[in-house]
């Protein structure tokens, strides 16, 4: 892993056609997502680079509105970004449920803070 790479398993992971005014998802977009992605209930490596998040197999660039979170009462991190795979545009959550979720969490904050920098 390199300086600006993250690498991590995710629990859980639901990717979704965001916003609902932008084309809608083939059927066969929408069979990948499930298999690799969403019905999928084996861990899903995540790698965030400089600027494209990668879920399995999946690489998404144009980045926006990245949250990233620890909810009340659960050891666990979740980052929700919207972003584009190919020409269409997706709205992802991920989950990580590792006993360093701190880590991952601190580490996403601060590849966030360096990709859209505080004014």
């Amino acid at each position: 892993m390199t300086d600006s790479e993250i690498k991590y398993f995710a629990d859980k992971v639901f990717v979704h056609r965001w916003p609902h005014d932008t084309p809608l998802w083939g059927d066969s977009v929408k069979k990948q997502l499930d298999d690799s992605i969403n019905k999928n209930p084996e861990k899903k490596q995540v790698i965030v680079r400089e600027k494209t998040i990668q879920i399995q197999n999946i690489a998404f660039s144009s980045l926006k509105k990245i949250g990233i979170s620890i909810p009340f009462f659960k050891d666990e991190c979740t980052m929700i970004f919207e972003g584009t795979f190919g020409k269409l545009s997706a709205h992802a959550h991920i989950t990580i449920k590792q006993r360093n979720y701190l880590d991952i969490f601190n580490q996403l904050i601060s590849w966030r803070e360096k990709l859209f920098p505080s004014k």
